[in-house]
């Protein structure tokens, strides 16, 4: 892979229309709008758009822009967090004449004329920073892109929990703090929930039910999101609610989404869980996927194979012990 390629696109085209994966998460949002602010920055001649869906817990990094068909004829197409092309967010990304998809995730889809895949960064915005210093030379950063690329790694590394973060992780994140940016505000944002949230948390934290071997588990039918009144993406972004209980290496939520499809997040500090959610439609990271499930008679096959996978966890740590 050579950063070099993307550098040199970027320069030849005048129209760059970078896009997000459908229902974009903090590092979708970031690496999208991060890289955008840059390019404004160090090319104010250029004309750079953010294609996608809304992100509202995320929406005060920047909103996407609303452009017609005419404008991909001649554009550079960036195509930020998406592994697999049925989840591009908005599927004009074909009409532009180069396409470059930049991504963390397993490449499973080779879409596009050119593929920068890092699988040992835990975000994309690590990918975009870390392109950004590798050509500070020529790019300019400004603070609003700064705060889109935290908030994007910040998110995505579970507040730096999660074992994908490495020394990498936190120097490209001092290039940040060395900028002046201000992590706490981004962080005091980022855990402002509505009172009906807070409301809904506490229905989680109550009714949350537990396999034999330690999956735990959540599901939030529509009439339960309806009663909180609270969004889908509200709603599913409890998920981690579920991530402290003693001796339950990995947890889901179940919900379900537009046309009555039900779909899993799954998260694990355990086992490996990318294979399991392979098996119902899904991908993602070793400890971190969703799951499409259809319908939720599936949801007890899927907590089957999860409790199994805990269970098969758990001997072997004790195997490894003795």
């Amino acid at each position: 892979m050579d950063k070099q390629i993307i550098m040199d696109k970027i320069l030849q085209f005048n129209t760059i229309i970078i896009h997000t994966h459908i229902r974009p998460d903090g590092d979708c949002y970031g690496a999208a709008f991060g890289l955008k602010e840059i390019l404004n920055e160090s090319f104010p001649e250029k004309e750079v758009y953010v294609v996608g869906d809304v992100a509202e817990h995320v929406k005060f990094i920047g909103d996407v822009d609303i452009i017609p068909d005419e404008k991909f004829k001649d554009a550079l197409v960036i195509v930020v967090d998406t592994a697999t092309r049925d989840r591009i967010a908005d599927q004009r990304y074909s009409l532009g004449k180069y396409v470059i998809k930049i991504d963390h995730h397993l490449p499973i889809d080779d879409y596009g004329d050119y593929q920068y895949v890092d699988t040992t960064r835990p975000a994309t915005s690590q990918i975009i920073l870390e392109f950004y210093l590798e050509f500070d030379k020529i790019l300019k950063l400004n603070m609003e892109a700064a705060r889109s690329l935290y908030t994007g790694i910040v998110t995505d590394t579970g507040r730096f929990k999660y074992r994908s973060v490495t020394a990498d992780t936190f120097k490209a994140v001092a290039h940040l703090l060395d900028f002046g940016l201000d992590f706490a505000d981004i962080l005091a944002i980022l855990d402002v929930k509505s009172e009906n949230l807070m409301k809904m948390q506490g229905y989680v934290l109550q009714n949350f039910e537990k396999t034999p071997n330690g999956v735990v588990y959540i599901k939030l039918k529509p009439e339960i999101i309806a009663k909180y009144q609270v969004t889908l993406e509200e709603a599913t972004s409890l998920v981690n609610e579920l991530s402290t209980l003693a001796d339950c290496p990995v947890w889901i939520l179940f919900a379900e989404y537009e046309n009555q499809i039900v779909r899993a997040r799954i998260r694990s500090k355990g086992p490996a869980i990318d294979n399991l959610a392979n098996k119902y439609d899904g991908g993602g990271h070793p400890m971190a996927c969703g799951a499409n499930l259809g319908t939720w008679e599936k949801v007890n096959e899927l907590l089957d194979d999860a409790d199994k996978l805990v269970k098969e966890y758990k001997e072997q740590l004790i195997a490894n012990q003795s």
